[in-house]
């Protein structure tokens, strides 16, 4: 899994178009949540189920709350899935490696 930082809106949709399969993790630094999500990430990454995915990381700080808001984005951490720049589905909250892996098959 290809792990890349968006920090600005324009970015994060160019990524997307460039990508067929994306999973975006939406967070913020002072997430209790989203640092427990951070490692389900990354055993992810390093499974055969995030193969050909690209992890696509969008931090609050970064890209500011009016571009969260803009998408609907009611909390961090909050997943979303997208196959040729369509959003598929939303993870809001927690996951575990188990559930990001079935989604990721489901809808990926």
């Amino acid at each position: 899994m290809q792990i890349i930082n968006a920090t600005t809106p324009e970015q994060f949709e160019q990524l997307l178009a460039e990508h067929p399969r994306v999973l975006v993790d939406f967070h913020k630094d002072d997430c209790p949540g989203c640092r427990m999500l951070d490692m389900s990430l990354h055993r992810v990454a390093t499974s055969a189920a995030g193969q050909g995915t690209t992890l696509l990381r969008v931090q609050l700080e970064a890209v500011g709350e009016a571009f969260f808001r803009q998408l609907g984005l009611r909390q961090t951490p909050t997943l979303s899935l997208f196959r040729d720049g369509d959003e598929q589905a939303r993870l809001p909250g927690f996951q575990s490696p188990q559930q990001i892996e079935a989604a990721i098959a489901q809808h990926l």
